[in-house]
C-alpha cells in the first residue's frame, strides 16, 4: 500500500491555529494575572511596611505639640516641621489631617497635580484598616486623584477635645510614577519572555498534542482506507474505547451493512442466474411440446383421426396451462419481492375457505388416488387476515402436498384453535424432506427434489413465505424422511362482538 497521509493539511492547519490561539490566550492571561498579582503584592508589602507610620506620627509629633491651636485652628507650624522630616524620609508620602466625619482639615503634600483635590475621604476603608491593625491589604481614597484608590496608613487621635485621624498615602504621585515605570519595564520583559517561551513550548506541545489527539482519527482513517482497498473483514477494534466512539461504532456498523448487502447482491445474482437457467429449462419443455404437436396437426391434419386430434389438442392445452402457471408464479413473486402487495386484512371464515379448497382439489387428488380431507371441528373459526393471500398460500401448500405424495397416500388440512390464534396445518404422507434441505425450502428458486420429474421454478413455497411475512407470522415445516411433511402457520383469531 502506498504511503498516504491520514490527515489532510487543512485539518492539521485548523488544529494548529486552534492550538496556537489557545496557547497565546493562556499566555496573555498568565501575563495579565501575574502582573496584577505582582502589583498587588508590591502594594501589600509597601502598606504592611508602613502600617505604623500614622501611629508613629501621632506619638512623635503630637506628644509635645498639639495639632490644633487654642482657637481651634490647625497648628500649621507643627505640620511644617513634619513636612521637612517627610522630605528626608520619603518624598512620596502624603499626610492628611481628618476629623471624625472624614473631612480633610489639613494636608502635607510635596507635589500637587492639576486635579481638584478631594474635600473628604471615605472612613469605611480607614475603620477596616484600623480594626485589622494594619494586617489586611486595603485600598483607600487618594485625595489628589479622586477617581483612584491607593495604599495608606491611618491611626485615630484624641487630643484636647479634638478627635480625628491621621491619614497617610504611603505611595504618592512620585512613587506611583516610579513604580509604573519600573513595572512597565518589568512587564515588557515578562511579556517578551512569555511570548518566546510560549512559541517554543507551543511548537513542542502542539506536535505531541496533535499526534495524541488525532491518534484514534488516524487509526479510523487507515481502517477506512484498507476497507476501501478491498479488506472487507477489517474493523476498528474496541470501538467503545475510542475517543470518537460514535464514529468508530458507526463505521463498524456501516462496514457490516455493506458486507451484508454485498452478500445479498451476490446471492441475488446467483439466484438470478439460477432462475434464468430454471426458466429456460421449464419453458423450453412445454414450448417444444406445443411446437411439436402443432406442427404434427398442421402436417398430418388430413391423416389423423378425430380422437388423435382431440388428444393432441388436450396435450397442447395442458402445456399452455403449465406455461401460464409458470408465468403467473414469476409475476406474483416479483410483486411480493418488490413489496408492491399490501395485505387488506378483514375477518373471514377460515373454515369455509378450507372447505372450498378441499372441494377444489378433490378431483386432482382422486386422479392421483389420494385421500384429501379437512380435519376441523364443527365450530366455525374466524380469522383476521387477507383472504386472497391466505387462499393463495393454502393453494400452494395443498398443490405441493398432492404433487409430492405417492398414490394411495393422504393429505390433510387441519384447523385447531390455540388461544387467540388459529393453527393451520397441511400434512401429507409423502417421502418427506431431507433434513439438510429443510432450512432452505422457503428460499426463492430452491429446488429440493431434483432427481425426480417433479421439478419447477421452486417459487411456490417462496410465495407462501412472503405471504406469511406480510401477515407478521411464520411458517414452519416438520418432516422426516419417508414419514411425510407438515407445514404449519398461525393466524390471529377474530372474536365476534
Amino acid at each position: 500500500m502506498k504511503n498516504e497521509k491520514t490527515l489532510t493539511p487543512k485539518l492539521v492547519k485548523k488544529l494548529w491555529i486552534a492550538f496556537i490561539f489557545l496557547i497565546v490566550l493562556m499566555g496573555a492571561s498568565y501575563i495579565f494575572i501575574t502582573g496584577y498579582l505582582t502589583l498587588n503584592y508590591n502594594e501589600a508589602i509597601t502598606q504592611r511596611i508602613n502600617a505604623n507610620v500614622a501611629e508613629h506620627v501621632i506619638q512623635e509629633k503630637f506628644q509635645n505639640d498639639a495639632p490644633f491651636l487654642e482657637d481651634g485652628s490647625v497648628n500649621k507650624a507643627l505640620f511644617g516641621d513634619l513636612m521637612h522630616d517627610m522630605m528626608a524620609v520619603n518624598r512620596g508620602i502624603e499626610i492628611y489631617l481628618l476629623n471624625n466625619a472624614g473631612d480633610i482639615l489639613y494636608s502635607v503634600v510635596l507635589e500637587h497635580n492639576d486635579n481638584e483635590p478631594m474635600k473628604s475621604v471615605s472612613l469605611e476603608p480607614i475603620n477596616k484598616y484600623i480594626a485589622s491593625n494594619g494586617q489586611e491589604f486595603i485600598l483607600g481614597d487618594d485625595p489628589l486623584n479622586p477617581n483612584e484608590q491607593n495604599i495608606f496608613s491611618a491611626a485615630p487621635f484624641s487630643i484636647d477635645g479634638h478627635e480625628g485621624y491621621i491619614y497617610i498615602i504611603v505611595a504618592g504621585k512620585q512613587l506611583a510614577l516610579i513604580s509604573d515605570n519600573l513595572f512597565g519595564s518589568y512587564f515588557t520583559k515578562l511579556s517578551i519572555g512569555a511570548i518566546l517561551l510560549t512559541m517554543l513550548f507551543s511548537a513542542l506541545i502542539g506536535v505531541l498534542s496533535i499526534w495524541f489527539l488525532t491518534k484514534n482519527l488516524r487509526l479510523i482513517t487507515q481502517t477506512v482506507r484498507k476497507f476501501q482497498e478491498g479488506d472487507l473483514d477489517i474493523r476498528i477494534e474496541n470501538p467503545e474505547e475510542s475517543d470518537i466512539e460514535v464514529v468508530a461504532l458507526s463505521f463498524n456498523k456501516m462496514a457490516d451493512s455493506i458486507v451484508e448487502n454485498m452478500e445479498k447482491i451476490k446471492s441475488v445474482d446467483n439466484l438470478r442466474r439460477e432462475l434464468i437457467a430454471n426458466v429456460s429449462h421449464d419453458l423450453r419443455t412445454p414450448l417444444a411440446i406445443l411446437k411439436g404437436y402443432i406442427e404434427t396437426l398442421q402436417i398430418k391434419k388430413d391423416s389423423l383421426t378425430e380422437h388423435q386430434k382431440d388428444e393432441y389438442l388436450q396435450i397442447t392445452h395442458a402445456n399452455i396451462d403449465k406455461l401460464s402457471d409458470l408465468i403467473n408464479q414469476l409475476f406474483e413473486y416479483s410483486k411480493l419481492e418488490a413489496e408492491q402487495v399490501t395485505p387488506i386484512k378483514e375477518p373471514f371464515s377460515i373454515t369455509e375457505l378450507s372447505h372450498d379448497l378441499i372441494a377444489k382439489f378433490r378431483l386432482l387428488a382422486e386422479q392421483k388416488q389420494l385421500h384429501l380431507e379437512l380435519d376441523n371441528p364443527e365450530e366455525n373459526y374466524m380469522v383476521y387476515a387477507d383472504i386472497g393471500l391466505v387462499e393463495r398460500a393454502l393453494q400452494n401448500l395443498i398443490e405441493n402436498a398432492i404433487k409430492y405424495t405417492e398414490p394411495h397416500g393422504k393429505v390433510t388440512l387441519s384447523l385447531v384453535k390455540m388461544g387467540k390464534q388459529i393453527e393451520i396445518n397441511i400434512t401429507d404422507t409423502g417421502n418427506g424432506i431431507p433434513i439438510n434441505d429443510q432450512p432452505f425450502i422457503f428460499d426463492r428458486y430452491k429446488q429440493v427434489d431434483k432427481t425426480t420429474k417433479k421439478q419447477g421454478l421452486g417459487l411456490g413455497l417462496a410465495i407462501v413465505k412472503k405471504i406469511m411475512d406480510l401477515h407478521d407470522t411464520t411458517i414452519v415445516v416438520l418432516s422426516k424422511p419417508y414419514e411425510g411433511s407438515s407445514f404449519i402457520f398461525k393466524l390471529p383469531a377474530y372474536q365476534l362482538q
